[in-house]
């Protein structure tokens, strides 16, 4: 059951799947990269990217997972070309061996979806000592995509079609910090609070597409940027919370999401026509939406854009 079905101006609504949302869509010759592929909507992105004729690159910590992942893709659709690499967003040296195995390949790059997360975590450091939240969620794919840009350039020049950057970011980032972006406390183990730094850093994926779609307008560079909302959704994601964990066991079928719904909006974004030429936005439901007004402050998108270059020097 699914509570709210009310369609919105893009003829689509929170109940709509990613097939729908993609119906009669060609995808052929295009070819996207998604993070975070090997489980939960991560997967039904690849899976329904593939089934539009897509060629999918799931970058995933995971490998195993990802052999078992495309080995049921390509078993239900034969057609499907699906390949995977060793992608882990915490890991600022893990992102440039992908990014660099990547360009090595001389693959093309139409899609880039910045889908991987972690949620609420406790206060834990990366590898390269950033708050681990802040660090997978925002600054590898910051990273990601800023190493990525020219071969998405170089695409969109070459093959006369839009290049499409989308940041699978969250309503919790209405639950960040009063001040947004703690610049001077991502470090901080006091005053930490798991959710508030999980909304920092779903609010720093808005701000991110923002500040990026910006510089792509001004370059006038034939790709898009924009973030979106993929709907509360039944995901290992609420594994570090054992009571929300509980209540998504017994509530989820009612007020949540499942995973093909909670995909649609994604590949709404990175496919439907009705999103051509549309950059710098925030979409929930495979609508356009309002973020949180510190989504829309150009001067914090150009602050973190600036503190995310320092820290991926």
């Amino acid at each position: 059951m699914w509570l709210f079905r009310r369609k919105g101006p893009s003829g689509f609504s929170s109940s709509s799947t990613a097939e729908e949302v993609t119906q009669g869509i060609d995808a052929t010759g295009l070819t996207a990269i998604v993070t975070g592929a090997s489980s939960g909507i991560g997967t039904e992105t690849s899976r329904v990217l593939a089934l539009r004729g897509a060629h999918v690159i799931m970058g995933v910590r995971n490998m195993a997972a990802a052999k078992d992942v495309k080995e049921a893709i390509v078993k239900e659709i034969p057609t499907a070309k699906i390949d995977a690499m060793e992608l882990d967003l915490s890991s600022l040296s893990s992102v440039r061996k992908f990014a660099s195995e990547y360009k090595s390949a001389g693959l093309p790059l139409n899609i880039l979806i910045n889908n991987a997360g972690i949620m609420a975590t406790p206060f834990m450091l990366s590898k390269d000592k950033i708050e681990l939240q802040f660090a997978t969620n925002h600054i590898g794919h910051f990273l990601l995509t800023n190493l990525l840009l020219d071969t998405m350039k170089k695409t969109a020049r070459k093959s006369s079609k839009e290049g499409r950057i989308v940041n699978v970011s969250s309503e919790a980032h209405r639950l960040s910090y009063r001040e947004g972006i703690r610049f001077d406390r991502i470090n901080d183990p006091s005053g930490y609070n798991n959710w508030n730094a999980y909304g920092q850093s779903k609010l720093a994926n808005i701000l991110h597409a923002k500040e990026l779609s910006k510089q792509l307008k001004e370059g006038g560079v034939n790709i898009t940027a924009n973030a979106l909302h993929p709907g509360a959704i039944v995901t290992n994601l609420f594994r570090h919370s054992n009571v929300i964990n509980g209540l998504v066991n017994v509530l989820g079928r009612v007020v949540l999401k499942n995973v093909q719904q909670g995909a649609a909006t994604t590949c709404y974004v990175a496919l439907h026509p009705q999103a051509k030429g549309v950059s710098g936005e925030y979409f929930s439901d495979s609508n356009l939406s309002k973020p949180r007004p510190q989504g829309e402050d150009e001067k914090l998108a150009k602050k973190l854009w600036d503190f995310s270059k320092d820290l991926t020097k």
